[in-house]
């Protein structure tokens, strides 16, 4: 049994969630949001509840219910308050600043490196943080982890990029004998 998929999922006022033809939408004061539903799983909606449950008792069909079961959650606190991330860059002369739909990051490499901002995030940038935010929880975060990647923190002196409040363990180095 699913603990997430048997409870009930409450919709707030001003949201709208429809599931027919095998797509989830989910309409709210911020936006909107679809996704295809497997075959595996059945979504009803009934007033202001959503039951999310399983077709047969396979394998797939009870992994995928909670699975489901958390994406409408998410789907429906998105529409209503945006998801953001905080990314800090650490080390001597690194830079980022936003050109028009592109984010340029100067993090120790011989070029810059470009990287597009994707469709339905927002991008602040103040100093060596940067605010990552937008309606699509999964986005947001896979955006994040892009950016990340681009330098990730190295554990000898911690350079690189990190998340807000991101604890990077440091490595001793060399021994001078």
């Amino acid at each position: 049994m699913s603990r997430i998929g048997k409870n009930t999922i409450h919709i707030p006022d001003k949201t709208n969630v429809s599931a027919a033809d095998g797509m989830l939408t989910v309409k709210g004061p911020l936006g909107g949001l679809s996704k295809p539903i497997h075959s595996s799983v059945t979504i009803a909606v009934d007033g202001s509840d959503v039951r999310v449950s399983p077709v047969n008792t396979s394998k797939l069909s009870r992994s995928l219910w909670g699975t489901y079961a958390s994406h409408v959650i998410n789907m429906i606190a998105g529409v209503n308050k945006k998801y953001q991330k905080q990314l800090e860059l650490q080390g001597v002369g690194y830079k980022v600043e936003l050109q028009g739909k592109h984010m340029k990051l100067v993090v120790g490499f011989s070029h810059p490196v470009m990287v597009a901002i994707p469709e339905g995030i927002d991008v602040a940038v103040e100093k060596n943080l940067m605010t990552i935010s937008g309606i699509d929880k999964e986005a947001v975060g896979q955006f994040a982890a892009n950016i990340r990647a681009v330098k990730k923190p190295e554990p000898y002196k911690g350079k690189g990029i990190r998340y807000v409040g991101e604890y990077v363990r440091q490595k001793q180095g060399k021994k001078a004998v």
